[in-house]
């Protein structure tokens, strides 16, 4: 019984957490640039994830380069740096979007 109730909790905060991740990317004004599912001015966070699933070093690269901006992965257009963003939101939203399939 209590196996049965914690799985239907975690199932239950699933989905919140998800959109809370969303919602911290649009806090963060990530998604004037990128969506969850299609190319925007940036590739789409799940295309991100796909390029990046079996990579061990990938999410210390790409807080980096959410820090620091960068261009030529994904062409030309240059992602500007987000240096105002904190750390931890950082953090939190790279490994969210590595999370997606």
């Amino acid at each position: 019984m209590k196996k049965t109730v914690i799985l239907a909790a975690a199932l239950a905060v699933a989905p919140a957490a998800a959109l809370a991740d969303e919602a911290l990317a649009s806090k963060n004004g990530c998604l004037a640039c990128h969506a969850v599912d299609k190319k925007v001015v940036g590739p789409s966070y799940k295309d991100v994830a796909a390029k990046y699933r079996n990579d061990k070093g990938a999410e210390a690269r790409l807080v980096e380069k959410v820090k620091k901006g960068g261009v030529g992965v994904w062409g030309q257009v240059m992602m500007p740096p987000n240096g105002a963003v904190s750390d931890a939101d950082v953090k939190a939203l790279v490994k969210w979007i590595l999370s997606l399939k």
